[in-house]
């Protein structure tokens, strides 16, 4: 499912270079130079600093105060701490935003915060040089270059990203001492898909429509299961899956199908994501298929083009949030308040 990174960018750097600006990163983070965790150390103690959490790689990690200075190398690290009111000082856009940039549902969050990417090869002196004091990431993605990122600041990696968005969310939150505030944003996220839900039930008479999650990438056409982002989204608002997305296993986040196989999308909502500049992708073949032309959805007009930077990429609550409007404007429901 995922690419892990060839760190072409850390071969670049070269080994003297890289070995003397680590080493006076780890310096830095000693004592050696003056930054903001340094000021903040003492005032920290009350809001439980220093802390240890744990990572999927390293261990416990300790953070020594609470974290001013964050760089975030994924987007579901960029969309949790945003949630969590922390902007960053350095984060990477999506790997496969066609238009580049950081995402668009977040720019009133990321104003001024540099880029560091790309998301596949991290740039290191970019990093060393915005003097972090936290760093977050994931073993998927970044595994082979954790060790360096070690050396510049403390470095929490979850496991993977995708489906376990919400379990993510908690080690970022436990990161950055904001444990409280993540938690409340998550139950007021669950508590209006929920209702959304229950709006959906009631104008379809008792009887939740099903949705199915289509995506046109450079390969072949992608259906998202149960287990992937947008299937725990779908899930927390009650929609039901096709059997062809009904996986729950977390090695099973997707269906590879191609143009002829398409009737497997078939549900009475469709929604439609495109990661790559649609002439690179399936979607033309896909679109004007007899297969998919067949299908009820497409004749009844129930498929719906969605941003691919909140349904894929952005695995978090604020995307997540942006999907619920999606799902509410597909069902002709008013999307309930927050």
């Amino acid at each position: 499912m995922f690419t892990r990174p060839t760190s072409r960018s850390v071969r670049r750097l070269p080994a003297a270079l890289l070995t003397v600006v680590l080493g006076t990163a780890v310096l830095s983070a000693c004592g050696g130079d003056k930054s903001p965790a340094d000021d903040s150390a003492k005032g920290s103690a009350g809001a439980g600093f220093p802390r240890t959490v744990k990572s999927a790689l390293g261990g416990d990690v300790t953070i020594p105060a609470k974290p001013k200075r964050v760089v975030v190398l994924d987007t579901g690290e960029l969309d949790d701490v945003t949630t969590l009111g922390v902007k960053p000082v350095g984060a990477v856009s999506p790997h496969m935003k066609t238009e580049g940039g950081f995402p668009a549902y977040l720019k009133d969050e990321i104003g001024g915060v540099k880029d560091v990417g790309p998301l596949l090869e991290p740039n290191l002196e970019k990093i060393i040089a915005l003097k972090p004091d936290l760093i977050l990431s994931s073993k998927v993605r970044h595994e082979k270059i954790y060790d360096k990122l070690k050396s510049i600041a403390p470095t929490v990696f979850t496991e993977t990203t995708g489906g376990p968005w919400k379990a993510n969310l908690k080690v970022h939150a436990k990161a950055l001492g904001l444990e409280k505030q993540a938690d409340k944003k998550l139950k007021e996220y669950e508590q209006r898909a929920k209702a959304l839900g229950e709006a959906i039930k009631k104008k379809y008479h008792g009887k939740m429509p099903s949705a199915s999650v289509v995506r046109f990438v450079a390969g072949p056409t992608r259906l998202y299961q149960k287990s992937s982002y947008s299937g725990v989204v779908l899930d927390d608002i009650g929609l039901a899956r096709p059997k062809s997305q009904s996986s729950t296993s977390p090695d099973k986040t997707m269906l590879d199908v191609s143009p002829e196989q398409i009737d497997q999308a078939q549900a009475d909502l469709i929604f439609v994501t495109a990661a790559d500049d649609p002439d690179r992708t399936q979607k033309k073949d896909v679109t004007s298929n007899p297969v998919w032309k067949a299908l009820p959805a497409v004749k009844d007009h129930k498929v719906f083009e969605v941003p691919d930077e909140t349904w894929m990429s952005g695995i978090g609550i604020q995307a997540a949030e942006h999907m619920l409007a999606d799902v509410a404007k597909a069902t002709g429901v008013t999307l309930p308040k927050a």
